[in-house]
């Protein structure tokens, strides 16, 4: 039997895959704004701020500060850098599946 792949724990963390996921179903380079994906994913702002910073550690995510009309608007995008590691979670879970299936 070959070695199993191993999960990134960053995105693993129940809450930072929902937000990786709710991120990943935009188009690249789209943004959400806070309040959006925070209604979205049915989390407090504190629960959302925290795994966001992580997920932005991790160059996973982009955080932007803006206004429009003269109210601050925060914005989350998905980085080219966090679609790649999406990805390579989701692969490699399909192979933790697969390694599970009937031999």
């Amino acid at each position: 039997m070959s070695e199993l792949p191993q999960l990134d724990p960053v995105i693993h963390a129940q809450a930072r895959l929902r937000v990786t996921v709710a991120l990943a179903g935009l188009h690249a380079g789209d943004q959400i704004t806070f309040p959006r994906l925070q209604q979205l994913l049915d989390m407090t702002a504190g629960n959302l701020s925290t795994h966001l910073r992580k997920l932005e550690d991790a160059e996973y995510v982009e955080i932007t500060k803006a206004y429009e009309h003269r109210t601050p608007v925060t914005l989350v995008r998905l980085t080219a850098a966090g679609r790649a590691a999406f990805e390579s979670y989701t692969k490699a879970l399909h192979q933790l599946l697969d390694a599970t299936g009937g031999d």
